[in-house]
């Protein structure tokens, strides 16, 4: 039996859009679900947005103030795409008044932000999921069950890359994302939170680390009116970037293994480039957003001059049967959504977590808080313990 339930959305930039789109398809790509999302209200701030939203999807409520979903009992579970510096706030406020939330990352500023927020999900006994969507590729799943396996021997070092254009323009309008109040870190939030939330998937905890960080763009024009998404702003007043376009993280896994993490938001030239290169004793196994379906794997007795072949991932691999019916068919971004609310909305109908969670945005969090220590003392810091030095 199929029962339905009430959804929202509060904030609607490219994100909301997301979200919305993904509880549409979700009927379609996972029928077994015994939960049917009712889209019932959608809230933004910025006049006529949240208006546009519900006629397009059919919302059957709009509202500018988050509150009013906070308050409405039709409404059972709530996505929250806003800005960084209001994740907390709204929240908390939607987990104690015992609506689920699925929430993007990094959930708020700082680790505290994302604690507070994981406090009040488990407290109020709802559900919470986090967008870390690149972990559901179903090449992503099948690294995983390889590494675990033993596939590629006792894991020794791996790579992962977030590089991307989207603020490289020097017109690029100075939002909110480029302000500490606002937006908290810079590449550290919304591109190493997905390395951090890899490497943690993959390769487990993260005991210690030292991180360099850099600004290259330092001024950016202030917009004149509302924006969604990377927006290009001209003859505005100039304001500094508070936060960082780039890092550079060495780390020490607590199973022995060590790593590099790398992240840039304004690399010319580079659209997206996000994925892995993980070396064991025996194999490796690399990944490629961009190729989404293709993992790159070399295993054998050889050793040297080891080949490297290309696996397609299919059916069995992941979720990938819910989308496409055999190998090599190629999925996108916005199906890793769809993904990510199956597992939301199937944690509210067992009860029981699947897919990432507020403990996993909490871990991520204080890596990156512990990478933005690092950065500020230059030497290594053990996650979560500040301004202790880690033995050589």
């Amino acid at each position: 039996m199929v029962s339905t339930l009430g959804v929202a959305v509060v904030g609607f930039g490219w994100m909301g859009r997301v979200h919305t789109q993904a509880y549409v398809r979700l009927p379609h790509h996972f029928p077994q679900l015994p939960l049917r999302p009712e889209l019932v209200a959608v809230a933004d701030e910025v006049p006529g947005r949240a208006g546009e939203a519900a006629a397009r999807y059919g919302f059957a409520t709009a509202a500018r103030d988050w509150q009013e979903v906070a308050a409405d009992p039709r409404v059972q579970a709530v996505s929250i795409a806003a800005p960084n510096f209001l994740h907390r706030e709204i929240g908390v406020a939607m987990a104690r008044a015992g609506k689920h939330i699925w929430i993007e990352k990094p959930v708020g500023l700082t680790a505290d932000d994302a604690r507070a927020v994981a406090g009040a999900v488990a407290e109020a006994g709802v559900q919470g999921a986090v967008g870390f969507n690149y972990r559901n590729a179903p090449a992503v799943q099948t690294a995983r069950a390889m590494i675990a396996d033993g596939g590629i021997g006792t894991v020794t070092h791996a790579r992962v890359r977030l590089f991307s254009d989207y603020a490289a323009h020097p017109e690029g309008a100075l939002t909110w994302r480029y302000e500490r109040a606002r937006g908290g870190s810079g590449v550290l939030g919304d591109l190493a939170s997905h390395g951090v939330d890899l490497a943690r998937f993959l390769l487990g905890e993260i005991d210690a680390l030292t991180a360099d960080t850099a600004v290259f763009v330092p001024e950016r024009a202030r917009p004149t009116g509302a924006t969604a998404g990377h927006t290009r702003a001209t003859g505005g007043e100039l304001g500094p970037v508070e936060n960082e376009d780039y890092v550079s993280c060495l780390l020490r896994f607590a199973s022995g293994a060590r790593g590099v993490l790398e992240a840039c938001r304004v690399s010319v030239g580079e659209q997206n480039t996000y994925g892995f290169e993980i070396h064991g004793t025996k194999g490796a196994v690399f990944w490629d957003f961009r190729r989404m379906g293709e993992l790159g794997v070399s295993r054998g007795t050889a050793y040297q001059d080891q080949p490297v072949s290309t696996v397609y991932v299919g059916p069995g691999h992941g979720e990938y049967a819910a989308f496409q019916p055999g190998s090599a068919n190629g999925m996108g971004y916005d199906d890793l959504k769809v993904i990510e609310g199956y597992h939301f909305l199937r944690s509210i109908a067992e009860g029981t977590a699947h897919g990432a969670t507020l403990d996993d945005a909490v871990q991520s969090a204080t890596v990156l808080d512990a990478m933005t220590r690092s950065a500020d003392l230059g030497t290594w810091v053990r996650t979560g313990r500040a301004n202790r030095r880690t033995p050589g």
